[in-house]
């Protein structure tokens, strides 16, 4: 087969131009009249053409059983599928003498046919898809999997990300507040996966909704549209997003000193990618996003409260218990009727209408939050149990209040600890930099009970002589007061003055 352009190109050129007969060509060449021929009707090497698949002799047998190693493959996790080598092992021992190049190119025949191809699809503005990640976080010096919220609006391509501790109801619901206030409005159409936050059971092609995912729908009015099982294909633009920010805001591992902390880089990020012009787009993703707004929903005048609400009641010991961690109130509300808010980042406790107790959220299990102000009122009246007291354990105080106790516990026997108590009782409605500022001008004074401490709490008058001026009252000038006679009162009582 000649390959060399030159010698291909003089020969058409001699032939067909010049009018060389082919018989010649054929004595200088020493070439095959098919060669021949092939040179004059191709301008270039046309290659080697296989007319018809070269016979698997060795194989033919086998096909069937490789068919259905692929298909049983289809139920397995991806990284637990079969590849060609592990394919030509498992022949072999099912008897298969031929190589393992013939199982590979099989294999590929096999797959390359039961590959699904899709059809690109037309975003218009206004729509919205959502979906969770994960990744590694370095949070308050630890490392750890952190779960991301992620919005993203096709059109153009705009993306709000926040981080949570885990997916649930709660982060879902506030994934979505913050990314409605994010992009100034509410996508007419969401699209998501089959989450059991939002679905609670498949019917086919339909889906029968969460009572928590109809709260959030009712209170923004948005569309919604679910993907089919297995097919997040249909939303790919989130499920890029998704990936974008696993390797663009989480690489390098992102520090923080809390979540909030970390949330507010993800936002910063976000604003930042809006400059960013995509392939093909007439502009930067910030003035695609004009386009999104105007076809946005308006934003409800009262906000959406993200927090799931849980009716128990507080137990002997004055706990409440919410998504398997137990949270302190004060005691009087022990036994009593209390209303749990679980929010992403608090759970706030309410009884009789008002909120009686807060608390930083727990997203371990089996943990306890105490608050040791709550159990202060309990404490006076058994003041033997201080020491003991679970709730106290790991409070720290400034030290003049361990010197305030020791002096009052010396100086009042029996008495000290519960009046101890009754000083402490003050941080329920002072703040303790105050009560410690108050504790150090009592020790210093040597007034140490709880109303002493007290009185240095409060703003102390000025008792220095102040003159009433006359300046504006020119009628008062004129007003004499006569000074009393003191013998009028003994009259009165029957004294001698």
């Amino acid at each position: 087969m000649y390959r060399n352009m030159n010698d291909w190109t003089e020969i058409r050129r001699r032939v067909l131009v010049e009018g060389v007969s082919r018989r010649q060509i054929l004595r200088e060449t020493g070439m095959h009249r098919q060669t021949l021929k092939k040179i004059l009707e191709h301008s270039e090497p046309p290659g080697y053409r296989q007319q018809q698949p070269r016979p698997r002799k060795k194989l033919g047998a086998f096909v069937e059983r490789i068919k259905q190693i692929l298909k049983a493959d289809q139920a397995m996790p991806r990284k637990q599928r079969h590849t060609a080598k592990r394919i030509w092992e498992r022949l072999r021992e099912d008897g298969f003498t031929g190589g393992y190049t013939v199982v590979k190119d099989a294999v590929r025949e096999l797959t390359q046919k039961t590959q699904e191809v899709f059809v690109p699809l037309l975003h218009r503005p206004g729509e919205a898809q959502v979906d969770f990640g994960h990744a590694l976080a370095n949070v308050n010096g630890q490392l750890r999997k952190v779960a991301f919220f992620v919005m993203a609006l096709p059109y153009s391509d705009a993306t709000f990300v926040m981080a949570f501790e885990r997916e649930c109801t709660e982060t879902f619901w506030e994934g979505h507040v913050r990314a409605f206030e994010f992009f100034k409005g509410v996508p007419t159409r969401i699209t998501y996966d089959n989450t059991k936050v939002a679905v609670s059971k498949i019917l086919g092609k339909e889906r029968r909704l969460t009572q928590g995912f109809l709260q959030l729908k009712s209170h923004y009015l948005f569309q919604h549209h679910f993907c089919r099982v297995a097919r997040g294909n249909e939303k790919g633009v989130v499920e890029g997003q998704v990936k974008f920010t696993r390797l663009n805001y989480f690489v390098p591992v992102p520090l923080a000193g809390d979540m909030a902390g970390l949330n507010r880089h993800l936002q910063q990020r976000c604003q930042e990618d809006q400059a960013r012009r995509l392939r093909g787009q007439p502009g930067p993703k910030a003035e695609l996003l004009l386009e999104d707004q105007k076809a946005f929903l308006p934003l409800p005048t009262t906000p959406f409260e993200a927090c799931r609400k849980f009716s128990t009641a507080a137990s002997s010991l004055s706990l409440v218990r919410f998504d398997g961690n137990d949270y302190s109130v004060p005691v009087r509300w022990a036994h009593h009727p209390i209303v749990a808010k679980g929010y992403f980042d608090r759970v706030v406790l309410c009884g009789d209408g008002s909120e009686v107790a807060r608390h930083i959220r727990i997203w371990e299990d089996e943990q306890v939050c105490f608050e040791p102000l709550h159990y202060l009122a309990l404490l006076e009246t058994k003041p033997g149990a201080f020491d003991h007291a679970r709730p106290l354990m790991g409070w720290t105080l400034p030290a003049c209040f361990a010197l305030l106790r020791r002096r009052l516990e010396a100086e009042r026997d029996g008495d000290g600890t519960r009046e101890y108590i009754k000083v402490l009782r003050l941080l329920e409605k002072h703040p303790l930099p105050k009560l410690r500022a108050a504790v150090e001008q009592a020790l210093a004074v040597g007034a140490i009970t709880r109303d002493a401490v007290a009185q240095f709490l409060y703003p102390r008058e000025d008792w220095g002589a102040t003159l009433f001026s006359l300046a504006g009252h020119p009628h008062l000038r004129h007003v004499r007061v006569a000074a009393p006679n003191l013998a009028s009162y003994m009259d009165l009582v029957g004294g001698v003055a």
